[in-house]
Order: C-alpha cells, then structure tokens, then sequence
C-alpha cells in the first residue's frame, strides 16, 4: 500500500510539467502567446514595393501658381541630384536606365508681405495603384519657415492634403509622409481596384517671410505602396470594362 501511494504521487507531481511542457512547445498556446499557424499570415498578405512617380525631368509637365496679386513664381528645370539619394533595388535589379540628370526649380518673387500658398501641380493627376502607404520626395527648402503639403484624391474622388513637414533646414533633404489607414483606397466591392493620385504640392508660406525671392527645388517623388491585390489577381476574373 505505500509503495502505490508512492507510485500514485509521482503521477501526480508529472502530469503537470509534461502539460506545461506541451503548452511551451506551441502545442496549446498560454494567454498572450501567438498561435504558430497565424505566424507570417498578416505579412504574407502585402507586397511592398518602392515606385517612382516622377524624377522632375520634364520643367514643362509641372504648372505652378501663386495665391493672390503678392508676387509672381515661375519653374524651371537645373541639372542636379542630391547627393544621397540611392536608386530604387527594384529598377537596379530589372536595368532600368531612367534619365535622372534634373532637378525642378521654383522661384517665387514676392511684391509684399501677406499669407500666400505656391501650388506645384503636375499638367495630369499622377494614379498611384495599389494601397499606398508613404509619399517621399527631396527637397531643397533654403531654411524656410514654410511648410510642405501634398495634395491627394482618394479611391472615390475626394481631395484631401497631407503636410509633409516644414522647410527649416539647408541643404537637400527626404521628406517623408504616411498615409492614413482612414484614406479610402480600395473598392469595396472589387479588392483588385484600388490606388489613389497625386494632384500636387503646395507649400503655405510663413507671413513673416513673404520677402524678396524665394527658391525651392524638388527631386524624385516616390510611393511605397501594397500591390499584392494587382499581382494576385484571379487570371480566369472577368474585368468591368463593358
């Protein structure tokens, strides 16, 4: 009889850890512990890819405005680069020679002191397909207390801005802006439809330096955006042309 109720403790005393030991092994995850078939689904379902939207080569495809009577802007184009901006892995890896010599130019010459905005928008919207999550672009803002914004239209056609930052440094520098999960950017109904566009920038002037003249320079505007859904695509999918 003391020999089983010896027998008895020591099954009592091992069935415990052995459960313990299968919860650490993955087999029944503990509270907060994730679930190893979840592991990589949330990633498995985007495709980030960096894209170019436009390296400012063409002076002639950008219009630019000014708000009001108080001075005059003008753009051209200055051959030019920042000195750390790196290729896209993607065009390297494909050998795409894209000219990339030019810089855009925008000189801005005020007549009196006041709140003005100077607007740099392409001649047509530029559509960014897939879900877009940053915008980049290399400015050169001469140490201004300006600030940047770009202006956008979501998937239903509604335009919204973003500011991207101000333009208190010297020198060339990557501005970067993320864009709200709150921005429609896909067709409900149709998950391979989606994107948005880019209608511009405008750069809100600090009225205290609405003096003399005024330079900005822009290079190579890009996007990170999702495109798992266009690449995903069901080939036997009829498309909603007709």
């Amino acid at each position: 009889m003391k020999k089983l109720s010896i027998l008895c403790l020591i099954v009592l005393l091992t069935v415990p850890t052995l459960f313990s030991q299968t919860e650490r092994a993955g087999t029944t995850p503990g509270p907060g512990q994730p679930v190893a078939q979840n592991i990589g689904v949330d990633t498995a379902q985007q495709k980030l890819k960096e894209i170019s939207l436009s390296k400012f080569e063409d002076a002639g495809f950008w219009r630019v405005a000014f708000s009001g009577d108080q001075g005059i802007v003008s753009a051209r184009r200055l051959e030019g680069a920042p000195a750390a901006k790196k290729p896209i892995p993607d065009e390297q890896q494909i050998g795409i020679k894209e000219e990339d010599k030019y810089v855009l130019g925008v000189k801005t010459e005020f007549f009196r002191r006041g709140a003005a905005t100077i607007t740099i928008k392409p001649s047509r919207p530029l559509g960014i397909a897939g879900v877009v999550k940053t915008l980049s672009v290399w400015v050169a803002g001469r140490n201004y207390n300006h600030t940047l914004k770009v202006l956008l239209e979501d998937f239903s056609g509604k335009p919204f801005e973003l500011t991207v930052g101000k333009l208190n440094f010297s020198g060339w520098k990557q501005l970067v802006v993320a864009i709200p999960p709150t921005v429609e950017q896909r067709n409900p109904h149709y998950s391979t439809q989606t994107g948005i566009k880019f209608l511009g920038f405008a750069v809100e002037c600090d009225m205290r330096e609405t003096y003399g003249n005024y330079y900005i320079y822009f290079d190579d505007l890009r996007a990170v955006t999702d495109l798992f859904a266009e690449e995903n695509r069901d080939a036997d999918d009829m498309l909603d042309a007709w």
